[in-house]
């Protein structure tokens, strides 16, 4: 076998994110001499998931200065809290993304048959915090936020006039690319969609932010082209894959799972893979690049994948991740008879529905994804909350109020311990790239909370680059069974 150095690889590829991952499970029936790197100990980058060992060695790097897209990192256990187990017991995911129905991903981890090595579960209800008007004698509440005609008619959480203002924007949304209700929207498909709602559905506060929340934004104020087209993909990938859901979760830690199995698909056809080696130099001769990696290994290739250096984005978010002593049964519950029982749930507090010690109202949402141990994110009796807000200076008390308010409105008699908490903050990417020949760049992944198909089209990009004139648009992503690939007939668990 020929050594790393007197191979001439046709494409080195440098981290295990996401994108790249899925780059190799393109390539990993193409012949392609194939190396794929990462100078981190582990698989997924920006999507990793850790055991709570492997979380502590991850601080320390982004303590280190080494967090890439992460800084502000710290882990808390909090004293007299008992029962957390074991360090490989939990799989903490740093990219928790729910994945809609009509997600081209999941098409191409079909059509790719990867889709056979992740199980993925149900993603339940979204849920809306309400404080308490009378914090003296009511406690808060979560209502259900209805996203069907049926939960419409069914909730007792809106008044009958709101149900029929809900009824006629789930009926325009299902229909908002049509030419009819083209003429509606259009003209304001660049304003907050909030304004639209209010001024064509004249809706209320509390019924545009029910619709808001089912976008997800970060800051509320997503548009309306943006906004229709979000809620339009949720309310369409309702029941593709069985009744009462919209959305799927990847089992043992989210997105980190696909790039795994994304990178054993790369592994079983030929490509080598380093971790712990990163690159230090990079010169680039007669349209091959050379690269001294940290290994002492000195490699050449025709073309370079790899992250970008410098995160992109502008926004941070902040991010609360912790496990509590509870199995919060009766937020999982299957929406409809026959319904398969899910794993996650999502819980959105409103801007303005939390307040400081100083008595300054949340300037942003705050929104809370909590796993089951069905997840395997957890032990059983256990579940993990995911809260995640944008950057501000006070953040990260708003995420701790976000915490002490839905651990107090569980449902158990005795709130639940918290167990465990790291807190971090990332910066904002694009799920973009760039290329200048023969260097192909991914920049930093989003923040958004549900998987956004652009990701795709950097990845599509460069696996075009790297095959040149044999690159088959029939063959992208799409392969047949390799011989004993177990049948599996679903696509959820």
């Amino acid at each position: 076998m020929e050594s790393l150095s007197d191979t001439l690889w046709d494409v080195v590829v440098s981290g295990t994110g996401l994108q790249q991952s899925l780059l190799a499970l393109a390539l990993s029936r193409s012949g392609k001499k194939i190396l794929h790197i990462d100078p981190n100990e582990y698989y997924g980058g920006a999507e990793a998931a850790f055991s709570l060992q492997e979380a502590d060695a991850w601080v320390d790097q982004v303590s280190a200065g080494n967090g890439g897209v992460f800084k502000s990192a710290s882990i808390h256990r909090p004293e007299g809290a008992a029962g957390l187990s074991s360090s490989r017991a939990y799989s903490l995911a740093l990219a928790p993304k729910l994945i809609h129905a009509r997600s081209t991903l999941l098409s191409r981890l079909v059509s790719s048959r990867a889709y056979r090595q992740v199980e993925f579960l149900a993603v339940g209800s979204f849920y809306i915090f309400k404080p308490s008007t009378d914090p003296a004698t009511l406690k808060p509440t979560l209502a259900r936020i209805p996203s069907t005609r049926e939960e419409v008619f069914s909730t007792t959480a809106v008044s009958s006039k709101s149900k029929r203002l809900l009824m006629k924007f789930l009926k325009f949304v299902l229909d908002y690319e049509s030419s009819t209700q083209r003429e509606t929207w259009e003209p304001h498909a660049d304003v907050p969609l909030a304004t639209f709602l209010e001024q064509e559905f004249k809706m209320d506060a509390e019924l545009q932010t029910y619709i808001i929340t089912l976008t997800l934004s970060l800051n509320g104020k997503i548009s309306t082209k943006d906004g229709l087209a979000v809620i339009r993909r949720h309310l369409s990938s309702m029941g593709v894959y069985g009744p009462g859901f919209a959305a799927i979760y990847p089992k043992w830690g989210g997105l980190s799972e696909i790039a795994q199995v994304s990178c054993r698909a790369g592994a079983v056809g030929g490509a080598v893979y380093m971790l712990g080696t990163g690159i230090k130099e990079t010169k680039t001769v007669d349209d091959d690049v050379t690269l001294e990696l940290t290994s002492g290994d000195t490699v050449k290739t025709r073309m370079l994948v790899r992250a970008a250096d410098n995160p992109s984005g502008q926004d941070t978010v902040s991010k609360l991740v912790a496990v509590i002593g509870s199995p919060l049964n009766t937020l999982f519950q299957a929406a409809l008879e026959g319904a398969p029982r899910p794993a996650v749930a999502i819980i959105a507090f409103p801007a303005g529905s939390l307040s400081t010690a100083a008595g300054k109202a949340s300037e942003y949402p705050v929104y809370l994804s909590a796993h089951s141990s069905d997840t395997g994110e957890c032990p059983a009796g256990q579940s993990v909350l995911y809260l995640t807000t944008l950057t501000t200076p006070d953040a990260m008390e708003v995420l701790e109020l976000a915490l002490d308010a839905f651990v107090g409105i569980t449902g158990d008699e005795v709130a639940p311990q918290v167990l465990y908490k790291l807190h971090y903050e990332q910066l904002s990417g694009s799920d973009t790239s760039e290329a200048d020949r023969p260097v192909f760049t991914f920049h930093a992944p989003s923040t958004s909370l549900s998987f956004n198909d652009s990701t795709l089209e950097p990845v599509h990009e460069a696996w075009k680059r790297v095959m040149g004139d044999a690159a088959a648009e029939s063959e992208y992503l799409t392969f047949e069974d390799r011989e004993g690939a177990m049948d599996e007939d679903d696509v959820y668990e």
